[in-house]
């Protein structure tokens, strides 16, 4: 792992230098977005509205109805980086720009092509170094990590301090940029938070999903409190598709937005799916019924 970091270290370094020219637009946007921020705000995955790393994101999201957007560093397949068009700084200044002239924000950095990739076993993790290096150049914190599939620590249990092992490097490496890693796992609450005491960081929290509570029949206020405040950073608001959420017999919005407001928690929902079954490839249609019902929840 020794390598893995200098490797991390040496190319943030490397790649940040290139997007220096854009980081004041970066900062400009953060603090317009801190003076304007609600407890909750209502985001939409990028990929998910079949708009993936593409401007039309923002315009797009403004029409459903949402505050910002979580833009994906693309796909990822056998590349040895993301297929990414966010490392130059023209693009980012241009994906900036669209946000500050529509009012809305950037949630995070996503990093899906890890749903179906083994973070665990990939032999060349520089690919980090290349998303931490965009979120850094446009001022975005929260960097989604998905442990997916291949990295079921339900299922694949000996993967567990490799995992631990690369996540304390690659956390370091956020930390020392102001970042912060959010990882979803299959596990419960207890067991994610004991993952998370393993890591140790600050600059590893959880990216909390409803969907992984609710598909595994646990109780989500229950997981919401087990986690607390500060180990969660930000939420995945939905749940399998063939409702939306206001319709979902197993989401109860009202009782969730109480549970995070008792605990102090305040922060982005993020929209991925929650899909009504019979038109689930409308996305205005489908989006926008979510992001309405979230709002009127939580904000």
């Amino acid at each position: 792992m020794k390598t893995l970091g200098a490797r991390l270290a040496i190319g943030t370094k490397r790649l940040l230098r290139p997007a220096v020219a854009v980081a004041a637009v970066a900062l400009l946007l953060v603090s317009t977005e801190a003076a304007e921020t609600a407890r909750y705000r209502v985001g939409v995955c990028d990929w998910m509205i079949l708009k993936r790393q593409k401007l039309g994101a923002f315009p797009l999201a403004k029409d459903i109805g949402a505050d910002g957007v979580e833009v994906d560093m693309g796909s990822l397949g056998d590349r040895p980086t993301f297929d990414s068009k966010l490392g130059d700084p023209v693009v980012q200044k241009q994906f900036l720009d669209k946000a500050r002239e529509l009012g809305l924000g950037i949630s995070s950095i996503a990093m899906s092509g890890f749903y179906g990739q083994a973070f665990a076993e990939r032999p060349d993790l520089r690919l980090l170094n290349d998303c931490f290096a965009t979120a850094k150049a446009m001022g975005v914190k929260v960097i989604y990590l998905p442990l997916g599939v291949k990295d079921d620590l339900t299922k694949r249990p000996e993967l567990r301090p490799e995992i631990v092992s690369r996540l304390r490097v690659a956390g370091r490496a956020a930390g020392s940029d102001g970042l912060v890693i959010g990882i979803e796992t299959s596990l419960d609450a207890k067991a994610e938070a004991a993952l998370l005491d393993e890591i140790g960081l600050t600059s590893v929290r959880s990216y909390f999903n409803l969907a992984n509570a609710l598909q595994n029949g646990r109780d989500v206020v229950a997981e919401l409190k087990i986690l607390g405040k500060d180990r969660i950073i930000q939420i995945h608001a939905s749940n399998h598709d063939g409702f939306w959420l206001e319709k979902d017999p197993q989401v109860d919005l009202p009782k969730i937005k109480a549970a995070l407001d008792a605990m102090g928690w305040s922060g982005w929902l993020v929209i991925e799916r929650s899909r009504d079954a019979a038109r689930a490839k409308d996305v205005k249609y489908n989006f926008s019924a979510n992001a309405a019902y979230l709002k009127r929840v939580f904000q």
